[in-house]
């Protein structure tokens, strides 16, 4: 339950992978901490690793400015928790006590952790041992669960429909399949959605396991209509649907996910068509943040700072709509948002004849 508390400070860290809008978050929070509420703000360097070790920076309406358009985070990130760092001999240990040590001799009233699925189950675990902590939703993969959208997708997917653009001019001159692997962290957000934006042919995500004779198929069709070139985009973790279709891919039967470049020498084999493969990789989450993903991580922000003003701790800021609602930690850790088999976004596709490998 909400209650009015006077909080004088509070820290901020982002963790895990970097995306877009993420100093445009960082500089939401402290700026309405600081304007409105009148609290002093620390940012950790190096996400929890700074927490621990206690390196911060005191932000202040100079450090904020600028921060609006550029890319990364001026505060660093990285992917050690608490519980788990890394020793000199090599080993992990537990340093949680050593966060929440740094955390109370600073006086902080609240931790405000940005991240995807991993920072909120590290939250949870700091909640759990007495640190006041919320949450902010980023991630190009758009998969944390109890928000309808993270800042940094809509970058993410305007880099990789631009990609997808690009690539289509290449693919119909040279009469080529180009297959064009996009990242998602085993859901299919990504890659449906910039799919759907970009016109590619056959679109694979981890969420519908995929036979090569369907892609086969699609392609050949599209030959039959005269039109000599095909794009694929393949979701990180997409899977043939079976062992017979792994096999026709080249790969171990035991094997995960089929390579794309295993895929494409085996439509090169079924169709006779040159093939070609590229993958996006770190590209999708680097560079300026989209106005709209501006406008979303500072849009958090606030709602952040305003919610430690009332004393709400232990949630993540979630996008409800047009609403921003706290939703508790334990809703969200641990668990991940696939694309369902009835959104709007699957449904669309199949309308559009975009093939989907089933």
């Amino acid at each position: 339950m909400a209650r009015t508390v006077n909080a004088r400070s509070i820290g901020i860290l982002t963790s895990g992978g970097d995306c877009p809008g993420l100093n445009a978050a960082i500089r939401g929070v402290a700026k309405a901490a600081i304007g409105t509420y009148g609290m002093e703000v620390f940012g950790f360097y190096d996400g929890f690793t700074g927490l621990v070790e206690n390196r911060f920076l005191r932000l202040t309406d100079h450090d904020l400015s600028g921060l609006l358009t550029l890319g990364g985070t001026i505060l660093g990130t990285s992917r050690y928790k608490p519980q788990r760092m890394p020793g000199p001999d090599g080993t992990t240990r537990d340093r949680t006590d050593a966060a929440l040590d740094v955390y109370r001799r600073l006086n902080l009233d609240c931790l405000v952790c940005i991240g995807g699925g991993g920072t909120a189950k590290v939250a949870l675990h700091l909640r759990k041992h007495g640190m006041n902590v919320v949450t902010l939703p980023k991630t190009i993969d758009n998969d944390i669960a109890e928000t309808d959208v993270t800042f940094g997708f809509d970058s993410a997917m305007y880099i990789a429909t631009e990609a997808l653009d690009r690539l289509h001019t290449t693919a119909s001159s040279h009469q080529r399949i180009i297959l064009v692997d996009i990242m998602g962290h085993n859901t299919g957000w990504l890659a449906l959605g910039a799919s759907l934006a970009g016109g590619v042919d056959v679109c694979l995500i981890p969420e519908i396991p995929y036979q090569v004779d369907r892609i086969v198929e699609a392609v050949s069709a599209r030959t039959v209509k005269g039109r000599r070139f095909s794009l694929i985009a393949v979701g990180e973790g997409a899977a043939p649907k079976s062992a017979e279709d792994a096999a026709k891919s080249d790969e171990a039967l035991d094997h995960e996910a089929v390579t794309s470049a295993s895929l494409a020498l085996s439509l090169e084999k079924a169709l006779g068509m040159e093939s070609r493969v590229t993958t996006l990789g770190h590209v999708q989450r680097g560079g300026i943040p989209t106005p709209t993903d501006r406008l979303l991580a500072t849009l958090l922000g606030v709602k952040a700072a305003e919610l430690i003003a009332e004393g709400v701790f232990g949630v993540m800021v979630a996008v409800r709509g047009e609403d921003l609602v706290p939703v508790p930690l334990e809703k969200v850790a641990g668990r991940k948002r696939t694309v369902p088999m009835d959104h709007p976004w699957i449904q669309t596709a199949r309308h559009i004849g975009l093939c989907l490998g089933d």
